[in-house]
């Protein structure tokens, strides 16, 4: 199966899971190539540009670039062209995009890929009240999780907290690792 579309099933098994019969209608954000989602030549103009659909007013507009800047610690760089920005601070500004829209849902998928620990760190904690739903694949990102969901070929194998998933792959990859060494 190729990655774009195992992602999508990640995505959709992991809604049909936490919604189970509910129908669904909310303001839904897929982020996916973080870096390369930042389109516009300065960071205020990017983080406003979603917001031009949405029948505002310069002033609101201008409010919830700034508001949101701020609250992912990126006010100071509102004026700084995006080519500027290192690929942290790239993906600061793509999810502060969806941020300023008022979304209630982010989808993002392996957001700290290629971060510091440092970095790592930052970027989980940014997205404040909004539920956000990530597609990881490295261990060590459970951390910053509150429930995880363990897929294996395209199904669901377990969902629980981030701790009992975690002791979970640990088992796998030890039993994996005796197999090949016996």
């Amino acid at each position: 199966m190729n990655r774009k579309i195992c992602g999508n099933v990640i995505i959709i098994v992991i809604i049909n899971i936490l919604v189970k019969d509910e129908i669904l209608f909310i303001k839904l954000y897929i982020i996916f190539s973080l870096t390369k989602q930042v389109v516009m030549p300065a960071v205020e103009v990017d983080v406003a540009f979603g917001l031009g659909r949405l029948n505002l007013t310069n002033s609101e507009v201008r409010s919830r670039v700034s508001k949101t800047l701020d609250v992912v610690g990126m006010f100071e760089y509102l004026q700084r062209p995006v080519k500027a920005l290192s690929g942290a601070q790239k993906k600061r500004v793509a999810i502060t995009g969806a941020l300023a829209e008022a979304c209630k849902l982010l989808l993002l998928d392996e957001l700290t890929t290629f971060l510091d620990e440092r970095n790592q760190g930052d970027l989980s904690d940014i997205s404040g009240e909004v539920t956000s739903l990530w597609v990881i694949h490295r261990l060590e990102e459970l951390e910053y999780v509150d429930d995880a969901v363990y897929m294996e070929d395209g199904r669901v194998i377990t969902h629980s907290d981030a701790v009992s998933i975690s002791k979970f792959i640990k088992a796998k990859q030890s039993s994996y690792i005796d197999r090949i060494n016996s």
